[in-house]
């Protein structure tokens, strides 16, 4: 049975507060209710459901039943069903999301329009795609081991129930990057979000629960400050598997907690990527370039090159560059037209950034431009975006995720000296190369280990790119269908031939 069709859904703005998804109802928290705050304003704009462990329970009981009990992992052509569903409905809510994700979130609006907000919903097309079209069954012929002809096939199968715990950076990107390619694959979900921004998982929630055919227990999301929630999901011997983006600090918590069960892990960490410039380059594009990268969002993504490695005959050259362009790009209210640097999401964060950029005072760095608070705004989470050279690559502002815009630019002196300081670090999530040359443009390519790279402004992101990182920036991939693979267990079948 599907949904018949009904009037226009409701507004999604919560009246009180959001409500948590648990086994297809929505539920407040056992917990009460916490604060959402506007990183811009520091004004709460509103509140989210407290869960509790008690709430938690439930909702990985929930998930477990819908796995074990009813038919989710094998009817693909439901479960793509849903996706396309869940993805229409939340396009025809694009509008409020927009408004209360720029707001919960402190992104650019811009941002909006891709990565922020519609380019993961409409990738639940792709997603449904995969369950749709994805070969199931792959027949491997006959074979006859120990003298008996068997016909042998390999059946794909869901791993099971999936804890999703997600940061705050991009979240509606990472959300459904998560639950996207689980539900497709025939898993159930409980998504625990950061608490930083619970609308935009909680009100996905409530679409799911009013506008689409998703049976209960399938998808559940708990809202809570307690990130002791986060653990459970990694403790307890129902979850298969645990998908989490995040400090690579927290991914080793992560990690530990689940070895006891022997769960499988997906872990998409931290990183300090290298944005290198070779000496053929256009050296005010690249610039120009990793200016632009560094300060959008306010620097807060893992893939985001946060070191600008240069020609060290070039150096003095590329800092009046790349200062001049950092300097164009203010930190500004997320809401107007043309805003690329909004605030940091948090107080707590906004200090962090500050230690930071003292810190590199400390080590003898030079602030060449930013290095305070914006004096335009005297509320919100904001940070001039920073430029620091006078440094080594061994210093902590370059070998440290900072997670603001914050960009440390260091000379190097030819191509395999760059490669060898994009490599000493570690981390290996992204990167960038910047050059002339093709063949010397792929030695830098195959020479850095990292998970992706971007060649003269190349943007790898999409639905069906894999993405992920190698040494401390995590195991495995997201999107793609290697992201796909991760939710997915392999079973060998042998039937004699009589």
């Amino acid at each position: 049975m599907t949904r018949p069709a009904t009037a226009p859904p409701k507004p999604l703005r919560p009246a009180i507060a959001s409500d948590l998804l648990v086994d297809g109802a929505l539920i407040p928290g056992s917990g009460g209710t916490f604060d959402v705050i506007n990183p811009a304003t520091e004004e709460v704009i509103g509140q989210a459901a407290e869960a509790t462990a008690a709430d938690m329970d439930a909702a990985i009981a929930a998930a477990r039943r819908a796995f074990d009990h009813t038919d989710w992992s094998r009817d693909h052509a439901f479960r793509a069903h849903c996706l396309r569903q869940l993805r229409d409905a939340l396009l025809a809510h694009t509008d409020e999301l927009r408004e209360l994700t720029v707001a919960e979130v402190g992104c650019p609006s811009f941002l909006t329009h891709g990565p922020q907000l519609v380019g993961p919903i409409t990738d639940l097309g792709y997603f449904a795609d995969l369950a749709e079209n994805h070969t199931w069954t792959v027949d491997l012929g006959e074979a006859s081991p120990m003298g008996i002809k068997n016909r042998r096939e390999l059946r794909s199968e869901a791993v099971g129930v999936v804890g999703a715990i997600t940061p705050w950076n991009f979240p509606h990107q990472i959300n459904f990057a998560k639950i996207g390619p689980a539900l497709a694959a025939g898993c159930t979900v409980v998504l625990k979000p950061a608490p930083d921004t619970p609308w935009s998982a909680a009100l996905v929630g409530k679409v799911i629960a009013e506008e689409t055919d998703f049976p209960p227990g399938v998808i559940n999301i708990v809202t809570s400050t307690d990130h002791g929630l986060g653990a459970q999901l990694s403790t307890d011997p129902r979850v298969d598997l645990v998908s989490f983006t995040g400090s690579t600090a927290t991914g080793r918590a992560v990690m530990a907690a689940a070895a006891p069960t022997l769960k499988k892990v997906f872990l998409e960490l931290g990183g300090k990527s290298a944005f290198i410039v070779l000496d053929d380059a256009d050296l005010a594009a690249a610039c120009n370039m990793a200016a632009f990268s560094v300060v959008t969002h306010a620097g807060q993504g893992c893939a985001i090159t946060t070191r600008l490695l240069v020609p060290r005959e070039n150096l003095a050259e590329a800092i009046t560059l790349t200062k001049n362009a950092m300097a164009g790009l203010a930190a500004d209210d997320p809401t107007k037209p043309g805003t690329i640097c909004g605030p940091l999401i948090s107080a707590r964060q906004r200090e962090r950034v500050e230690g930071y950029i003292q810190l590199a005072r400390d080590e003898g760095g030079v602030i060449e431009t930013g290095g305070g608070r914006p004096g335009a705004h005297d509320r919100g989470f904001f940070v001039e975006p920073t430029l620091i050279s006078g440094l080594e690559n061994s210093a902590r502002v370059a070998q440290e995720e900072i997670f603001g815009p914050v960009l440390v630019i260091l000379p190097h002196d030819g191509d395999q000296d760059a490669i060898n300081i994009a490599n000493d670090s570690p981390y290996g999530l992204s990167g960038a190369v910047w050059g002339t040359d093709p063949d010397r443009i792929n030695a830098v390519v195959d020479g850095v280990r990292t998970g992706t790279m971007g060649v003269n402004g190349g943007i790898w992101y999409s639905a069906d790119v894999p993405f992920g990182g190698v040494k401390q920036s995590g195991i495995g991939r997201e999107m793609g269908m290697a992201g796909f693979s991760e939710y997915l267990d392999t079973k060998a079948v042998a039937v004699p031939v009589l």
